[in-house]
């Protein structure tokens, strides 16, 4: 069977194929061989460029251009060639400096360079910095856009929402009212903090031999301060250096970044789950589309399907980015290959990550809000103004606020506005206080709950 997107074995190649397609040239086996080439080349240059290295004599500058052409035009044929001799080699990163012995043979210059190829390098010098570069790129090009995406179409329903009194229910239980909009506001103040500490993580990278010490670079060439060569070639590509390793960079900066996604996503497994319940109780009508089936058998539904599929998704990346998280970190001794065969699912937990994001979107842009029904929930909920009656109360010194306002109504159904009424004439409290109370409405008592939701 041909591999198709009906073919595919996983999801993410297949049903959500175009959903996760901006993060193909990032995570796909193509992307890291063509990273590794482009590593591969930048160390080849900084060698070519040290004097202390008289062996290796400068670069021209035609060779030099045609190196970068072939890192930054990388294409499919020369994937295809590279896995070709992998399957000679059974080593993917040897099959780079053979396809690179290949490719640039015929170059002015280049005979007496073949052996810095890959010089004083374990495979583990180019992963890492591969796969920082993956990370990085697609945090900025692809995930935080669509969190970014997200975020503001959370903020500017908070604001248009700003003001719809909502029954708030603790412990599923009517309690005191918040408005829809701050209840949104709530989320981007979360989402806010936890996009800053996603960007904010710097990504390491190092490029120092098989355990860390420079040990083959120091005897073949003991002029050169090879950790600040080291250092440049790093923090060329962008990524922060780190001066003390194993034979595997750690893995540490990673870890973090997993974890900053992987909260991300708890917050809005926390929205899915509260959007999917005011969608329930008929805050929210979800707008249909036309051709759309909602059930197979009932007619009438319209179900909250892209929260549901956003929950879903957001489970399975979490248990891929907490492993992922948990295990890169650790390695026996000097090395163990355990992270190499992990590291490749870096795209997948991604993947499910960027389909939840996207499922959350298209759900919040659904949305309606049915302040009709809102309006009937907190009309048939006078006891929640007990809260501010027995604290008025107690600002008077009248005994026992808590238990007269508990036995009037805790657990009892059909309080209503003339109970609640009846109680507060009784009261001994200063007639403007007596006033305000009477005046005061389940939908009005809403304490700052628009000025904070306008504001965030």
């Amino acid at each position: 069977m041909p591999l198709e997107p009906l073919s595919a074995l996983s999801p993410l190649d297949g049903r959500y194929h175009s959903k996760v397609a901006a993060l193909r040239q990032y995570f796909t086996e193509h992307a890291l061989i063509r990273l590794r080439v482009r590593v591969e080349v930048e160390w080849l240059k900084v060698l070519a460029a040290e004097p202390g290295i008289p062996q290796f004599a400068p670069f021209p500058a035609e060779t030099i251009a045609a190196l970068d052409q072939l890192a930054a035009g990388f294409s499919t044929a020369d994937g295809e060639r590279v896995k070709a001799i992998e399957s000679e080699t059974n080593h993917d990163v040897k099959a780079i400096e053979y396809f690179l012995r290949e490719r640039l043979s015929g170059l002015a210059g280049f005979a007496e360079a073949t052996n810095f190829i890959h010089f004083a390098c374990t495979s583990e010098d180019i992963n890492n910095l591969c796969h920082g570069l993956m990370l990085a790129q697609s945090r900025t090009a692809v995930m935080l856009p669509m969190i970014d995406r997200v975020i503001a179409s959370l903020r500017a329903s908070a604001h248009a929402l700003a003001d719809a009194a909502m029954l708030s229910r603790t412990h599923g239980q009517a309690a005191t009212p918040t408005t829809m909009g701050k209840e949104l506001a709530n989320v981007v103040h979360r989402l806010d903090r936890a996009r800053a500490r996603l960007a904010g993580v710097t990504l390491f990278g190092k490029i120092n031999g098989a355990v860390g010490n420079y040990n083959a670079h120091v005897v073949a060439c003991p002029g050169v301060d090879w950790e600040a060569l080291a250092r440049r070639v790093v923090e060329s590509l962008g990524l922060a250096f780190n001066p003390y390793t194993i034979q595997i960079e750690p893995h540490d900066s990673i870890a973090e970044l997993l974890d900053a996604y992987a909260h991300l996503n708890t917050i809005l497994i926390d929205l899915d789950r509260d959007v999917w319940g005011y969608v329930s109780l008929g805050y929210f009508r979800q707008r249909a589309k036309a051709g759309e089936v909602g059930s197979s058998t009932m007619p009438h539904k319209v179900n909250p399907i892209d929260f549901e599929n956003s929950e879903g998704n957001l489970g399975i990346a979490n248990a891929l980015l907490h492993h992922l998280a948990d295990k890169l970190p650790i390695s026996r001794w000097q090395r163990d290959l355990t992270d190499s065969t992990v590291l490749r699912n870096l795209g997948t937990a991604l993947g499910h990550t960027l389909l939840a994001w996207d499922s959350c979107l298209r759900g919040l842009g659904k949305l309606e809000i049915d302040r009709a029904r809102l309006a009937e929930d907190l009309d048939g909920a006078w006891e929640i103004l007990a809260e501010p009656i027995q604290t008025v109360m107690r600002l008077h010194g009248i005994a026992d606020p808590y238990e007269q306002l508990k036995a009037l109504t805790r657990g009892r159904r059909g309080i209503d506005q003339e109970a609640i009424h009846t109680f507060i004439h009784g009261l001994a409290i200063p007639q403007t206080e007596k006033q305000r109370l009477l005046a005061l409405r389940p939908s009005t008592y809403l304490g700052h709950a628009a000025v904070l939701a306008a504001r965030i």
